[in-house]
Parts: C-alpha cells; structure tokens; sequence
C-alpha cells in the first residue's frame, strides 16, 4: 500500500502511542510499570476521547526508531509518549532515536522535565529527555521522551503544586494540546483539576458540553 493511501485512511480521532523501553520488562524479566502509569494519568487528565496503541520493546535503537515510525505513518497517532532509555548508560538511546525520526526538534519540553526533577534529585541532570515533530505528508504528530519511574512521569506532565494547590513548577503536558493544534491535529481537551490546557485566547474554542 502506497504511503498516500496509508495517509488517507488515518484517523480523525485523537489516537496516544505509549512506548515503554526496557530490555528487561520487554523480556519478561520484571513487569512494566511505565505503560499503565501513562495510562492511568492520561485517562484522569484528558476529557477529549481517545485510544492509545501501545508498544513494549527493547533498548535497540534501531527497533525504537522503527516502533515511533510505525506509530506516527502508519498507526497515525497525533501524540507518542516514550518512557525509559534517557539516561547516560550505554543502552540508554531513546533520545538518539527520537531526534533520528523528528522533522523539529522541541528541546523545552526536555528543558523543562529536568527544571520538574530537579526539584527532588540533583541526578535530574543525567537525564537527557528530549521530544520532536515527525511530519509526513498530511499528517504529524509530538514525539516526547518521558522518566521511567511512575511517580516522575507523573511529575514532569502534571507539574507540581503546594499545599493549597497552587502550581510551584509547571507540568509539560499543558502546552501539549496546543502544540497538537499547530501541527493540525484534533482538539484536546484535558481536566483542569489534573492539568490546566493553556492556549492563546485566539486557539481556544467553546467547551464541549456533550
């Protein structure tokens, strides 16, 4: 099938892809925590309708570069969420991965996740996040590295609040729907309790009342 009938038969609707990387829960070492975590936050964050594909591979390079193709050109996802394979070691080549397959590299999300990890670790330095644009013909989708810990993927999309629920860093994922707008994908809607969507006032649309 030509990549323009692939094109054409993409979904309207707002599909996630969810790629744990760990050569050990791929294996069936120890089981993944970083999928079900993504899962879980997503779900309580975002109000618009979704699905996710998921994918658990090995820290390969050249299989994760493969798996975040498949899941932008062919599954047609407008958002992939990767978790694991960012740190110094020499498995550790998700961030490589990623900047292989994008079109625009987007450092400030990757800027900011440590800015959120710092707060805790000074090890947050170590840590080489990054995310990126993947455009093909008619279609694109934000492709962001995430921790590997359930409690810091939490962190780094949600930001962090204090006692009284005022934010003290920011969360990642606020600027996510609007940067999903600028490449031309669905509308996202998410829960302002979990994570508030900020949009310039020209972006925003009415609230779904559905």
């Amino acid at each position: 099938m030509s990549l323009t009938n692939k094109i054409d038969e993409l979904p309207a609707d707002l599909v996630i892809g969810l790629v744990s990387v760990s050569d050990r829960a791929s294996g069936g070492v120890y089981e993944d925590k970083g999928i079900p975590a993504l899962q879980e936050w997503l779900q309580s964050a975002i109000t618009t309708p979704f699905r996710v594909e998921t994918r658990l591979i090995p820290d390969d390079r050249a299989s994760i570069e493969r798996t975040l193709v498949e899941l932008v050109d062919t599954a047609g996802c407008h958002l992939v969420l990767t978790t694991g394979g960012t740190g110094p070691a020499r498995r550790d080549v998700t961030p490589e991965a990623t900047l292989a397959i994008g079109t625009k590299e987007m450092p400030g999300f990757g800027e900011q996740m440590r800015q959120i990890s710092l707060q805790f670790v000074p090890t947050a330095i170590l840590s080489r996040q990054t995310a990126v644009i993947r455009e093909t013909d008619g279609h694109a989708a934000l492709v962001m590295n995430l921790p590997g810990q359930p409690k810091s993927i939490k962190e780094t999309l949600e930001g962090l609040k204090d006692g009284e629920g005022k934010s003290i860093v920011g969360g990642i994922f606020a600027a996510v729907p609007y940067c999903i707008d600028l490449i031309g994908g669905p509308y996202m809607e998410t829960n302002p309790d979990v994570c508030k969507a900020f949009r310039p006032k020209s972006a925003l649309r009415p609230a779904n009342k559905e």
